[in-house]
């Protein structure tokens, strides 16, 4: 048995209705990432300077030196690109969240003053604006532990929202297992936040984005010019703004940063976008922390019993007559490779299906002997599994007339006479009329024509059966 923790389905067709505040079609929310000053230097202990996100093109770290112009564009983040986007958000009356390095915030305190002052949200974005991808777990969890000490201390409150970015594979494990935070951001998988299990910990989190972020101006292929930005970030707000109009609102995040929006060139296309958000009514602006406890307060999680979670007996008794009287096709299946996308009803009839098309001829036709003749004698003295009295009575087939009961008797046996299986039909997508017809119709067919067609009725009828019993 091997198990996939990757989940390929998140919401399915059908994402929720998040029913934003005053039914906004669109959250639309600003990220500002303050990492001056907890960037790799060696005046911070590290062993070589930053290399990362930057103007200077194709960078590299210089082991053992500080490199002094990656550390003053840097520092003309904090100097000079925070207060410009100050001035933009607060003049805008817009607020955002602040992914703050905990060692920058320290080093930062007139920012750190004004950030509070504006209200902004002053999130975690871990100890130090480095690598986590070969921290030992204890070492990660350490500086998790450290970050949020130190957060504290320097902000006066603790932080409710962690982002570290440069993360590894323990990472939102571990900040979740520290009971700490309303939201994890160090996912980019979906338009809307959710929730993810951590042991006994449900974490909500809310996702983040790569691509409407102005780090792309630092890499390649990327922006050139602030119309770059701006027209990226209008075609997303445009294409989902369009979306909530039809139903279904999403939420957009833009992520920026001081050293590279900050510039003049740069800001530019981030003034273009505001202006043009402004423009339409129904855009919610908030911060992360109030995404949060609007998805905690209208959207809580739910645990269920997760296929893919399953033992064997657990997984056998609850889909082993999904396939009529064949546990075996659910023996087999709790083998396969199953994960996230596998707790839903198109998730274990794949699995099922998959056992049922690679089976043998004779252990398919097994299958297909041990579905009951419609209308048959086992209908008549109430001998039919739970499932198939189900069908066939939504059909109406428990309801027949004399003549009705008598043409069913006879196609029946003249079928299985000629196929040597019963007439296996999908009920659910038919009423009595129209099973007569097709049975009427499918009786000539050659038999490897009806056994392809007996398959894939008995591969619906389970289908119907499991769309009952899961989302």
């Amino acid at each position: 048995m091997t198990r996939y923790p990757r989940d390929m389905r998140g919401y399915g067709e059908t994402p929720p209705n998040p029913r934003w505040p005053n039914d906004a079609k669109v959250a639309v929310q600003f990220v500002l990432n303050y990492e001056e000053g907890g960037e790799n230097c060696v005046l911070h202990g590290d062993a070589a300077s930053e290399a990362f996100l930057s103007d200077i093109p194709g960078a590299a770290q210089w082991p053992g030196q500080r490199h002094w112009n990656m550390e003053s564009i840097y520092e003309y983040g904090a100097r000079a690109g925070f207060w410009r986007l100050h001035r933009l958000f607060t003049g805008a009356g817009i607020p955002v969240t602040v992914y703050g390095v905990a060692t920058a915030l320290a080093r930062s305190p007139e920012q750190v003053r004004a950030m509070k002052a504006a209200g902004w949200e002053i999130a975690s974005h871990g100890l130090k604006w480095v690598e986590h991808k070969d921290m030992p777990e204890a070492e990660e969890r350490a500086a998790i532990a450290e970050a949020i000490r130190l957060h504290t201390e320097v902000v006066g409150a603790p932080p409710r929202g962690w982002y570290t970015g440069r993360c590894s594979d323990n990472t939102a494990r571990l900040a979740a297992e520290t009971g700490q935070f309303d939201y994890v951001s160090d996912v980019y998988d979906d338009d809307l936040p959710h929730w993810v299990e951590f042991g006994e910990r449900d974490q909500l989190v809310i996702p983040y984005t790569l691509e409407s972020n102005d780090m792309r101006f630092a890499t390649s292929p990327g922006w050139i010019t602030g119309e770059h930005f701006f027209q990226y970030l209008k075609d997303a707000f445009d294409v989902l703004y369009s979306e909530g109009e039809a139903g279904a609102p999403k939420m957009m995040s833009v992520g920026l940063h001081c050293r590279l929006v900050g510039r003049p060139g740069k800001i530019a296309g981030l003034m273009r976008f505001i202006d043009h958000i402004r423009g339409f009514d129904g855009v919610w602006t908030p911060r992360r922390i109030e995404i949060a406890e609007h998805w905690a307060k209208h959207h809580p999680h739910r645990r269920i019993e997760r296929p893919s979670q399953m033992d064997k007996a657990r997984f056998v008794t609850l889909y082993g007559g999904i396939f009529e009287h064949s546990p075996w096709i659910a023996e087999r299946a709790h083998g396969l490779e199953l994960g996230p996308a596998h707790d839903c009803a198109a998730g274990v009839h794949n699995a099922l299906c998959r056992v049922f098309r690679t089976a043998s001829e004779a252990e398919r036709l097994g299958v297909l002997t041990a579905h009951p003749d419609l209308a048959g004698k086992l209908a008549q003295a109430g001998q039919l599994t739970a499932e198939s009295m189900s069908e066939q009575a939504a059909a109406g087939l428990d309801y027949l007339t004399d003549a009705e009961r008598e043409t069913f008797t006879a196609l029946n046996d003249a079928y299985v006479a000629k196929h040597g299986f019963p007439f296996i039909i999908a009920v659910r997508d038919h009423d009595k009329a129209s099973i007569m017809a097709a049975f009427k119709r499918r009786i000539d067919n050659s038999r490897d024509t009806e056994f392809a067609e007996a398959c894939r009725q008995v591969e619906r009828i389970a289908e119907f059966r499991l769309m009952d019993l899961l989302p």
